[in-house]
């Protein structure tokens, strides 16, 4: 009585021409999840930028957009495998800060001058985008890939 270790195969592997497709789609939903997750975190960060305890503001928001963003960065940079891909999670962060730094017709305001936490997170998450960018912009270029690899 024989033994098969391997169970057969039924479907054929991946053809080549499908690759080119599968990984645009791939870095399309890559890119899509990065501009969902730096919207999130903008608002996760205005949530946390007025948390007190004990009547004083702390500033926990400046240390989440800080790792945040550099988390945000790096996966949009290898999601999509392109330079300017940090921009992805940056400008819903961007947008989202502005407008919780601009008044409303009511007169309600999220980010307010006061707020130390506020104006050092919108200044640190900045940075960090900046930072992160110029760092993939100074980037040496990936190696050539070999057709046999």
């Amino acid at each position: 009585m024989s033994m098969s270790t391997a169970p057969e195969e039924t479907a054929p592997p991946p053809s080549g021409r499908h690759r080119p497709l599968l990984d645009l789609a791939l870095r399309v939903a890559g890119g899509l999840v990065a501009v969902l997750a730096g919207a999130l975190t903008a608002v996760l960060e205005l949530l946390l930028a007025t948390l007190r305890v004990g009547g004083h503001l702390i500033g926990v928001s400046v240390l989440i957009a800080v790792g945040a963003n550099i988390a945000l960065s790096w996966f949009a940079h290898e999601a999509v495998g392109r330079r300017w891909a940090v921009a992805l999670p940056a400008t819903p962060w961007f947008v989202l800060m502005a407008v919780a730094a601009v008044r409303t017709a009511e007169g309600d305001l999220l980010v307010t001058g006061d707020n130390w936490v506020g104006l050092a997170m919108i200044v640190a998450g900045a940075m960090t985008f900046a930072v992160m960018g110029f760092r993939q912009i100074l980037a040496p270029p990936p190696p050539p890939v070999r057709s046999g690899d």
